[in-house]
């Protein structure tokens, strides 16, 4: 097993109750330039999602929705930067985290820390979805 992204807070989330599905909701500011040179922030998000999305789907995951942040419509725009949103459903926090601590998540993850400035998941509970249980 890797060791996870530096930002992960996994104490945390092994300390939560995992009885079920759990959605992580993922905000993300992207760099002008991918820190290897190769083309822009976003370029080297879409190499990430290109090597993770497999393995979210491996461990009975999937993306929920994703999309371009165009404005904050509640709350105060200045604290509220975000280029892009993801929500991605995993069948319970133990997947979630045996993803973000394997070999194979680690080396997609280069391509992360290369493109994105900013990366904040929200670790949430489903209480309600119309989704069925994985």
């Amino acid at each position: 097993m890797a060791a996870g992204p530096k930002e992960l807070n996994e104490d945390l989330l092994r300390a939560l109750p995992d009885t079920g599905p759990v959605v992580m909701i993922n905000q993300l500011k992207f760099k002008a330039r991918s820190d290897d040179g190769d083309g822009s922030g976003w370029d080297a998000y879409q190499r990430y999602s290109r090597g993770v999305s497999p393995l979210i789907k491996a461990l009975g995951g999937t993306i929920l929705w994703a999309g371009e942040v165009e404005t904050t419509a509640y709350g105060d725009p200045a604290a509220n930067h975000w280029d892009y949103a993801v929500l991605v459903r995993y069948p319970s926090r133990a997947a979630f985290l045996e993803m973000v601590t394997s070999a194979a998540y680690a080396a997609a993850n280069v391509h992360r820390d290369n493109g994105v400035a900013e990366h904040l998941i929200l670790a949430s509970r489903e209480t309600f979805s119309k989704f069925p249980p994985p």
